[in-house]
């Protein structure tokens, strides 16, 4: 049984230090709800300090691991006397710093003197011996609730490592700042990958902490496992609230609108199409030399979100969807567009784009000349299937 913990004991007060000062923008079409209104997991200190009191623990997050105050997770629990034994990173790393596929060492964090684990690259599972002397693992990561989205296909080999090695676990939920919307093909078994790992949809609709316990309950990990796993859920919040993130989830996600956009736009990343990664508009954008001339063009270069981007250098044609209304689904018109505009539709898509979609059929009715409402209607069966599912393990409205 998943335990959602409800005791209360007496608020202790925080430090107001700020570790990570990279607030995420919100854009201008977009409106937002106080987050103040909301209660993460990580505020509800009061209901997880005591599981880690004199115990060694190891911590399962990023730059997206903060507190309403802004301090982060790793320095508020310090503060509070726990004993943290290893920082485990996602990709992107600790601080979230490194390209899309980059490779990230292990180390040290230079603040606190922490050793620090990748799990990205070789090692996307903790080891046995990298979990000897830990009690109890901590999960704060904030996800954006697009299956490609690899934060949680870490989530998976973490609480598989812990179902292994009899550790409990504690996922620090966080809203989903596209929880509202589930939608896309279910990925096929066959496609399964690091960007894939579930038969769930391109968007899920789920929080982390309701995604770990659908993780458990399905019976997803391997063997059949089950993880130890406690949720310590937010406040105050339901899937119809605009959620502004209080750091970027990762180097190419810089505001709401971005984030809003991705899961539209990760498909490009299987097409010789640029989703401005190289910009100051990364996945508010589109462009490519092999589409026509157009009112609007970009020059990819390398950035602090890509340091050698798709294109470099050269002039890409397309267009500008920064100013774009809030989407309320996934929506494939651009996709199809671009394709049925291109100069080199052979050389369009790509082998990674099969596993993005999680299917071979998206491409196949696309290259078909598919209109886009009979694709959607080929989800409809199997996203209703999903949803019964998806509604056993939800925590909120």
């Amino acid at each position: 049984m998943f335990r959602i913990l409800k005791k209360i004991t007496p608020l202790l007060l925080l430090f107001p230090i700020l570790l990570f000062s990279n607030l995420l923008r919100p854009s201008e079409n977009n409106s937002v709800s106080p987050n103040t209104e909301i209660k993460t997991g990580a505020d509800h200190f009061e209901k997880y300090l005591p599981l880690l009191k004199d115990k060694k623990v190891g911590i399962v997050t990023n730059q997206t691991g903060l507190l309403s105050t802004k301090i982060h997770l790793v320095d508020f629990l310090l503060e509070q006397n726990i004993t943290i034994q290893t920082i485990f990173a996602p990709e992107h790393g600790f601080r979230g710093t490194a390209d899309a596929g980059e490779q990230v060492v292990d180390g040290k964090d230079t603040k606190t003197g922490l050793t620090i684990i990748s799990l990205y690259g070789d090692n996307k599972k903790p080891k046995p011996e990298q979990l000897k002397n830990i009690d109890i693992i901590v999960f704060d990561i904030q996800d954006v609730g697009a299956r490609f989205y690899t934060y949680i296909s870490s989530l998976h080999y973490v609480m598989e490592a812990c179902a292994e090695n009899n550790i409990p676990m504690i996922i620090l939920d966080r809203p989903n700042p596209n929880g509202s919307i589930i939608d896309g093909p279910i990925l096929e078994k066959e496609y399964t990958s690091f960007v894939g790992m579930h038969p769930i949809p391109v968007l899920h609709g789920m929080t982390i902490g309701e995604y770990g316990q659908m993780i458990n309950g399905e019976k997803w990990l391997k063997n059949g496992a089950n993880c130890p796993l406690t949720v310590i859920p937010c406040s105050n919040y339901n899937r119809k609230m605009s959620y502004s993130l209080l750091a970027k989830p990762s180097p190419n996600l810089p505001n709401d609108q971005s984030i809003n956009l991705y899961a539209s736009l990760c498909f490009f990343e299987g097409t010789n199409v640029s989703v401005g990664r190289g910009t100051e508009k990364q996945f508010q954008i589109y462009g490519s030399p092999f589409l026509p001339k157009s009112d609007f063009s970009f020059t990819p270069k390398p950035n602090f979100g890509s340091k050698t981007p798709p294109y470099n250098g050269e002039i890409c044609f397309g267009k500008d969807l920064s100013k774009t209304p809030k989407l309320t689904r996934l929506e494939l018109k651009w996709l199809i567009e671009a394709y049925q505009k291109s100069t080199d539709q052979l050389k369009f898509f790509t082998p990674f784009f099969t596993k993005l979609a999680g299917t071979k059929k998206l491409q196949e009715q696309i290259e078909k000349g598919v209109s886009e409402t009979e694709i959607r209607n080929s989800w409809k069966n199997d996203l209703e299937q999903f949803k019964k599912k998806r509604a056993l393990y939800l925590l909120y409205d």
